[in-house]
């Protein structure tokens, strides 16, 4: 019997130190992963996953607020038949024409008040002013002014982001390092040299800070702005979901707009990190 559980026991370890080798190599990386996953978006997974329970389990009324599966199913649904393609490629027209004419004359403007004091004493008053009136609030003259058509759908949007960018673009350059100005002054640098090698270079992750917040601002303004004489456009498809009751298309639009925001907003990471190789900006 000794001799039977001398010859079992090495084969049971050796196994044993196989699948050990088998496992090792995996278990240290899927503990990274977990490790990495789990503190940023463990809250957001557990939200997720306590809806999908709760709805499927019959907690929430599942009319109202459906599964993830059958919200995710609707969404693949008009994906594939081309019924949101439409109203996406309009959304991102509007919106992406009122971000364009905002940084066009956001940052100028920003950056021509920031270097110039007085500029900045004369006209600060009446943009704050402008700047405290909600856009929303100011739709309606903008429909008398411009009509129903898509001017003033554009022009809604671009006022609300407009103010992002250039109070961001004001405060990077004010904040530029007096010395280094000095410095360049020292080594003979003119105004435009200064301009270009220390005020826009040291204000551009300003700048940025303020871009994703107006390409945020221009998804969130683009849904009222399409709430209100559109028949295209992601934000008239929440509404006429709404009226449909065909609740699953309405999520499905809202969480469509959710990934074009995440999407707006990692793809200007993306650019300020090539931009700026010495600053690194947080999600």
């Amino acid at each position: 019997m000794s001799y039977e559980i001398n010859q079992t026991l090495p084969r049971s370890f050796g196994r044993s130190k196989s699948s050990e080798s088998n496992i090792s190599p995996l278990a240290p990386h899927v503990r990274r992963v977990l490790a990495s996953l789990l503190p940023r978006y463990g809250l957001l997974i557990g939200f997720l996953l306590f809806w999908q329970v709760s709805s499927t389990r019959g907690w929430v009324n599942p009319a109202v607020f459906p599964p993830l599966n059958v919200i995710l199913s609707a969404l693949w649904t008009n994906l594939a038949n081309g019924a949101l393609l439409d109203d996406i490629a309009i959304s991102l027209q509007r919106s992406g024409t009122a971000f364009a004419f905002a940084v066009a004359i956001g940052i100028p403007l920003g950056l021509f008040m920031g270097q110039f004091r007085l500029v900045e004493q004369a006209l600060d008053p009446i943009l704050q002013l402008f700047r405290q009136t909600s856009a929303l609030a100011l739709y309606p003259v903008f429909i008398l002014l411009l009509g129903l058509g898509e001017t003033s759908k554009i022009f809604v949007i671009f006022w609300a982001t407009l103010f992002p960018v250039l109070l961001a673009t004001i405060g990077g350059v004010k904040e530029v390092d007096k010395k280094l100005i000095e410095m360049a002054r020292t080594y003979g640098a003119g105004p435009l040299t200064i301009f270009r090698r220390v005020i826009l270079p040291a204000s551009v992750p300003a700048i940025f800070v303020g871009l994703r917040l107006s390409a945020t601002t221009a998804l969130l303004l683009l849904i009222a702005a399409e709430m209100i004489g559109a028949n295209k456009g992601i934000g008239f498809q929440v509404m006429n979901a709404q009226y449909n009751f065909q609740i699953p298309l309405m999520f499905a639009a809202i969480l469509l707009l959710a990934f074009l925001g995440l999407a707006a907003n990692a793809l200007l990471v993306l650019l300020q990190r090539r931009l700026c190789r010495w600053f690194q900006p947080g999600r």
